[in-house]
């Protein structure tokens, strides 16, 4: 193979695999606007059917009448409207990061880092799309690892301190001087190299805990190959 079809082959490869990142990240957030409809649908269904039991309850008792109809239909209609606009769960803020189990701790924070992205200039937000992947990985991870233990307090450190403090950071730079350098480097400059260090630090993170699982994996082997290895008592 020549040096040009060397350099075609891994041109195409760089493109498949950004591709199938941006797929990815396409579906992630498809995923998420599913779920956010499924949520406010359900939330309208469970107040209208509400309003309107309501009423059969009271017509029981009081005749409604055309003021009492023209009543319920307004009341059905705030409902519908209310639930539509207003966001189907809690805003996430720095300070609900601190308080969140370390299990959920990834997961809120990438949605917290979802509602900065308009913030932030397109180069930084690819950053972040990279990291909200590696997020996604680590929080699985999180499950059974004691909170009170040093790599917990490093990954709180590091997801729900200095990620949101860096972003934080930066939101509170005047537009105008985002991109007027200062110590040898631009706000957007060092925006984008701390980014760039987060994201290779959740990796070193994800990769020493899953060599931590896989140490664990091998030495539940071992075990079993030693009790059981020649074991004539057991039989298929």
């Amino acid at each position: 193979m020549s040096e040009v079809d060397e350099q075609i082959a891994r041109s195409n490869e760089l493109l498949n695999r950004t591709s199938e990142r941006y797929r990815s990240l396409s579906s992630r957030r498809r995923e998420r606007q599913k779920q956010t409809l499924v949520s406010r649908l359900g939330r309208i269904a469970a107040a209208d059917i509400a309003i309107l039991l309501g009423a059969m309850v009271l017509g029981w008792f009081v005749p409604l009448g055309i003021g009492g109809a023209m009543l319920v239909m307004l009341l059905l209609l705030v409902a519908t409207i209310g639930f539509a606009i207003f966001p189907s769960e809690a805003t996430i803020t720095t300070e609900k990061l601190d308080e969140a189990p370390l299990k959920y701790l990834p997961m809120r924070t990438e949605q917290w880092l979802e509602r900065q992205r308009g913030t932030l200039p397109t180069s930084a937000q690819r950053l972040l799309d990279g990291i909200g992947q590696r997020l996604e990985t680590l929080g699985p991870q999180l499950v059974n690892l004691d909170d009170a233990s040093p790599a917990a307090s490093e990954v709180r450190k590091l997801v729900g301190d200095n990620l949101p403090e860096l972003v934080k950071g930066y939101g509170r730079v005047p537009e105008p001087l985002r991109r007027v350098e200062r110590n040898g480097k631009t706000p957007d400059q060092q925006l984008l190299d701390g980014l760039g260090v987060i994201d290779r630090e959740i990796a070193q993170m994800t990769r020493q805990l899953a060599e931590g699982d896989l140490d664990l994996l091998a030495t539940r082997g071992r075990y079993l190959e030693i009790k059981y290895q020649g074991d004539d008592t057991i039989e298929g």
